[in-house]
């Protein structure tokens, strides 16, 4: 699409403006990007490799790990490399297509979350009928539908931005390219597109939450009906999923479901969702899980032994 702005590159304040606190900024969030990929790559070849992951949850976890690494991606080596730079150019294409990578990543990593929590509701509450639901070829056109999904709202959010002008200002005062930003550049009244964002993106998340905290509720409830070692099991694997739709969530929500407004804290809180959250779900779900954690001592070992 043609888009109507004259403004053809945007400069990124990013998170301080100190050099001292920059070449703070580049070692965190080298370490934080570096521990990002090596955690989820892990847990992808381990689920690739593994004979004991072949389960729908595990199907789902290593899409998870894959939407990290590249959600975590489409943001982390940019902020990394202008912490060390002067001037923080940003083209109005490689914005856009920032904004369209976030939306992707973010909202398939939404559906991905929403999928575990439906595939631990059935293998929980309706243990008989579960290997006749959660069949592969099930599980692999829930994960097409999740990225279609992922790819019209992300499509939504940059027809939605191609459509304003950029005629002034060219400062964005963020790290990252992001609707709500850009939104305060615009050369018009973004009332109804600031609407619009709450009932999209905003509408995505806090529906979401909704639904993945009953879901988990009636999970929780049902489990009194198991064994006490069923129960054990159950919990741990669950309360993973909830430590994780948490993390997720709670930041989305506090970005997208508000009005048209902006906080000091917003860097951070984009900080946590775009960073944080893809570096700590590999640990969240290697650490609470037992099968995982034997898998990759067995790759390990394999590997070792054929060295």
């Amino acid at each position: 699409m043609p888009n109507n702005s004259t403004v053809t590159i945007f400069v990124l304040l990013g998170l301080t403006q100190d050099p001292q606190k920059q070449k703070i900024v580049f070692f965190i969030f080298l370490i934080f990007y570096g521990g990002t990929v090596v955690g989820n790559l892990l847990i992808m070849m381990t689920i690739k490799s593994s004979r004991t992951l072949g389960s729908p949850m595990y199907f789902f976890l290593f899409y998870l790990s894959l939407d990290d690494f590249c959600f975590s991606t489409s943001i982390a080596p940019r902020l990394i490399a202008d912490s060390l730079s002067a001037k923080k150019t940003i083209s109005y294409n490689e914005c856009m297509t920032q904004v369209f990578a976030l939306h992707l990543f973010g909202c398939m990593e939404i559906f991905v979350l929403i999928l575990m929590a439906a595939d631990r509701y059935i293998a929980i509450c309706k243990p008989l009928r579960y290997p006749t639901i959660m069949r592969s070829q099930v599980c692999i056109i829930l994960i097409v539908f999740a990225w279609m999904g992922s790819f019209t709202h992300a499509t939504s959010q940059i027809v939605m931005l191609l459509n304003l002008p950029f005629c002034g200002p060219n400062l964005i005062d963020h790290y990252c390219c992001d609707v709500q930003p850009l939104l305060k550049l615009a050369c018009t009244d973004t009332y109804m597109v600031n609407l619009m964002t709450v009932s999209n993106s905003g509408a995505i998340c806090s529906t979401s939450f909704l639904i993945l905290m009953i879901s988990y509720i009636v999970i929780l409830h049902s489990l009194r009906n198991h064994s006490a070692e069923g129960r054990k099991k159950a919990l741990s694997t669950c309360t993973s999923h909830i430590i994780a739709v948490v993390i997720s969530f709670v930041p989305c929500i506090f970005m997208y479901a508000r009005p048209p407004t902006t906080y000091p804290q917003d860097k951070m809180v984009t900080i946590f969702y775009t960073m944080g959250t893809p570096f700590l779900n590999p640990l969240i779900y290697t650490l609470r899980n037992a099968e995982v954690k034997n898998a990759m001592r067995k790759l390990w070992n394999v590997k070792l032994v054929t060295k």
